[in-house]
């Protein structure tokens, strides 16, 4: 890939374009990033560029992690990510990787963690309909009817609808169109829905599948 950056889901808005129609799009705050660190073929296993996203306090990290920025010193972010960029030889440590790299009309993938739900029913879960409310089914009526038959195959099917965690899952949606881009306030517009809550990290690439 070519171009990709870290970035924070602030929240949706709608837009008019040149026709005077209402698109909806998604605001992601993108970078800037900064480069901490490179690796190279043959010292390490692959080519990448390591990078860091959103400033933190130094004394909110363990040490470790602070041993990752001692090449930009004064610098401490929450954020590291590594990207194999096609050609990373065009970035040093200490560069800044700001969303300039995205022009309007670009066609990009966007890669997030859905909202979580935790222990949730079938009903909100997987959009099961709930028991009669008649002819002696309650008193429970928002639990799931049956699991299986009764001697065959005697077993539960593995990977049947049931209760359980739902939602905080890593969700990619491709080929989102990006409407504007704001180089003042580092700033996206994305057409259309992004996986995540508000505040939610997001990664922004450009899309495999076209």
């Amino acid at each position: 890939m070519e171009k990709a950056i870290l970035g924070k889901k602030l929240g949706m808005l709608k837009i008019f374009d040149e026709s005077g129609l209402a698109v909806p799009a998604t605001v992601v705050e993108a970078g800037p990033l900064v480069v901490i660190g490179k690796k190279v073929k043959g010292k390490d296993t692959h080519d990448a560029v390591v990078c860091g996203f959103d400033d933190v306090e130094e004394r909110k990290l363990n040490n470790p992690v602070k041993g990752q920025f001692k090449t930009v010193k004064g610098t401490f972010k929450r954020v590291i990510r590594e990207f194999r960029f096609d050609d990373c030889g065009k970035y040093n440590v200490g560069d800044v990787i700001k969303c300039d790299i995205f022009n309007s009309g670009d066609v990009v993938d966007v890669i997030g963690v859905t909202k979580g739900h935790g222990f949730t029913g079938a009903i909100k879960r997987w959009n099961q309909h709930r028991l009669k409310m008649t002819h002696g089914t309650g008193p429970v009526h928002r639990e799931r009817g049956s699991t299986g038959a009764n001697s065959t195959p005697s077993k539960v099917i593995k990977g049947l609808h049931m209760a359980g965690h739902y939602g905080h899952e890593r969700v990619t949606i491709k080929n989102l169109k990006i409407l504007r881009v704001d180089t003042d306030r580092n700033v996206l517009l994305i057409k259309g829905a992004i996986p995540g809550p508000k505040g939610g990290l997001v990664t922004v690439v450009e899309a495999v599948k076209r």
